[in-house]
């Protein structure tokens, strides 16, 4: 099974003939595994060098970096695995036809809206008092329409966002707050959680559109722009609430994560070296988790949901098959 590997201590990422070592700042040499690897994500202050990235392109292995303030800072991918003129052609059609794009989108916030409810009904099952978030969810998901200009389903999707955020503080203890969605940067432990999880969740899209002949960079939902893989948010809109945010609960609600897995400086809150290792590998493992699939009658990882997203998409534009986005069904 492909992985995921972390690097959190800071130092030197280097080639060893065929394995890889971290060089930490006071000498030590640790073995980094490459074997399985999907990709490596790094985080904190660790240097590399083209010698590096030959050999990780190579055996095909990404490489995503995180920096201050545990922002997203950008991938370096290996050659691609495939390449194809045919989707890339099909795959900007689809933009600039305004219906087809405006039906994609649709389906995308609908998805995303039917996620969210999913982790709203589970805790107010658990008697959390989220029925007012519950209908507004569903008049949220009303207003989803195929005709709609992009903007407005944007708009849609962030009153949906808003009144899902709400619930937060229903689902968690007390101390541990969200008064308001906020980063650039979070000031409090919550919003910290949800941009690091949503960056996670990013990286891995990023990671499965690499393995489609896609472009990462012709989305429908968000605009395409310069300098960020726009697909990559759109199919991250659909996992958010399945994988960073459920994570996040869990390790809160018990106890965890605390608030001494964080440190504040500059107007900022963020997780440390701990409450980093302690979510990354929360994260990770619901990735290898697995679930019956209704369609393929097999069971599939959490991870392997990612990438078969990007393989629907890709077959969408190449034959016309509807394409039913990633909606929770467990």
């Amino acid at each position: 099974m492909d992985r995921n590997y972390h690097v959190f201590s800071d130092g030197r990422l280097e080639r060893s003939d065929d394995t890889l070592r971290l060089v930490t700042e006071t000498g030590d040499k640790k073995y980094v595994p490459i074997e399985n690897a999907e990709a490596f994500f790094l985080h904190g202050q660790i240097d590399f060098n083209t010698r590096l990235m030959s050999f990780l392109n190579q055996r095909t292995v990404a490489l995503h970096v995180f920096g201050w303030e545990d922002y997203y800072a950008g991938s370096v991918m290996p050659k691609r695995g495939q390449t194809s003129g045919r989707t890339v052609v099909e795959q900007v059609r689809a933009y600039e036809d305004t219906d087809h794009r405006r039906r994609l989108a649709a389906a995308m916030v609908s998805a995303s809206i039917h996620n969210m409810r999913t982790n709203v009904v589970y805790y107010n099952n658990r008697n959390r008092g989220l029925e007012t978030e519950i209908d507004d969810l569903d008049a949220a998901s009303a207003r989803v329409d195929q005709t709609r200009p992009i903007d407005e389903l944007m708009g849609v999707e962030a009153t949906a966002r808003k009144a899902y955020y709400r619930g937060f503080n229903q689902i968690l203890p007390e101390e541990f707050r969200l008064e308001r969605r906020e980063y650039n940067p979070p000031p409090n432990e919550v919003n910290s959680l949800i941009s690091f999880g949503n960056a996670l969740v990013y990286a891995n899209c990023v990671s499965a559109i690499r393995a489609t002949a896609l472009d990462p960079s012709i989305s429908y939902l968000h605009e395409p722009g310069e300098r960020r893989y726009s697909l990559s948010l759109d199919l991250a809109d659909l996992f958010k609430p399945v994988l960073a945010d459920r994570v996040l609960f869990r390790l809160i609600n018990r106890n965890q994560i605390t608030a001494s897995d964080f440190e504040s400086e500059l107007g900022s809150c963020l997780l440390n070296e701990g409450g980093r290792k302690t979510y990354t590998k929360a994260f990770e493992e619901t990735l290898e988790r697995t679930v019956e699939h209704p369609k393929l009658n097999r069971k599939v990882s959490y991870q392997y949901l990612m990438r078969l997203e990007a393989y629907k998409l890709k077959k969408h534009l190449l034959t016309g098959e509807e394409y039913e986005p990633f909606e929770r069904w467990w």
